[in-house]
């Protein structure tokens, strides 16, 4: 048997947790769905952050604009696009931390 090298490692972690996510968006009401988008964009922010709140629930909506500021910009893009965010909200907000 081949020892695992950190690479298939970090896969393996990265696609449990895809799958954990996946799992659990499946598993809410299609009301609160999330983009394939957005769940792929916003998975390292979803754990770093809110992983606390089950996916789609207003909790977790309310956990990630409470940590906006932390959002990596691929997330923020893929919630814009999504409709989750205004641009005009995040340059709001961009402009009130300076």
């Amino acid at each position: 048997m081949k020892p695992m090298t950190a690479m298939s490692t970090a896969y393996r972690t990265v696609l449990t947790a895809t799958l954990l996510l996946g799992a659990t968006v499946a598993s809410i009401a299609p009301a609160a769905a999330v983009s394939n988008a957005v769940k792929i964009a916003c998975l390292s922010d979803y754990l770093s952050h809110c992983s606390a709140h089950q996916v789609g629930s207003p909790q977790l909506r309310q956990c990630m604009s409470a940590v906006g500021p932390k959002l990596s910009s691929r997330c923020v893009s893929a919630l814009i696009a999504a409709g989750e965010v205004s641009q005009a909200e995040v340059a709001r907000r961009a402009a009130a931390l300076r």
